[in-house]
């Protein structure tokens, strides 16, 4: 990072320009999902055809894992990396893929039938899924069956984001906040989050 040097993972899909791609999960082995939903495509042409995709890239090739949900917005991976979490924000549901040893996606199921718009996602050690909320100002906490273990509040609304960090990794951090009234929360917890 010293020379700020970068390089384009991705640049479209079958030569049509992706909407706004917007949060990214990446395999130990570097294969990248990441959701493209249009919230913040503005005024460019829509070359998706009014589809918002989830996208794999391995091997710097682009792929599509799913062009069916509505507003696709976060993305996780299980420890083990046996499953790819999808929040459909325009569906308040989180879908559930199982991923293959190379990367490619299979069967998708509904994890969670959600309240208030998915939105960014983390996941613990233990697998346990952490999901911000975009209405109602929580993070709702979920076992790897689809059980919700509770919540965390933060602000009082527009909760966006979640990940883990501190030294020992057991700091949650959370944006949250009305639009123009926003914050970083942290709260710490009994287990790390997961190292990606």
């Amino acid at each position: 990072m010293s020379d700020r040097s970068r390089s384009t993972v991705a640049a479209n899909y079958q030569g049509r320009a992706f909407n706004s791609p917007n949060d990214v999960a990446v395999r130990s082995d570097g294969v990248a999902y990441f959701t493209d939903p249009n919230f913040q495509r503005g005024n460019r042409s829509d070359q998706m055809n009014g589809r918002t995709s989830v996208f794999r890239v391995s091997g710097g090739q682009v792929s599509l894992v799913d062009d069916r949900l509505r507003q696709p917005n976060g993305i996780a991976l299980s420890p083990d990396g046996t499953a790819l979490y999808v929040g459909a924000y325009s569906e308040n549901k989180i879908y559930k893929y199982a991923v293959q040893p190379d990367g490619s996606t299979g069967a998708r199921s509904v994890f969670v039938n959600y309240v208030g718009g998915p939105d960014g996602v983390t996941i613990d050690c233990a697998g346990n899924v952490y999901w911000a909320s975009g209405s109602d100002g929580l993070v709702h906490v979920y076992s790897p069956a689809g059980t919700q273990l509770g919540t965390i509040r933060s602000g009082t609304s527009g909760t966006t984001n979640v990940a883990f960090g501190g030294p020992d990794r057991q700091t949650l951090y959370i944006t949250s906040g009305p639009r123009n009234d926003s914050g970083l929360y942290s709260v710490r917890l009994n287990i790390p989050g997961y190292p990606y």
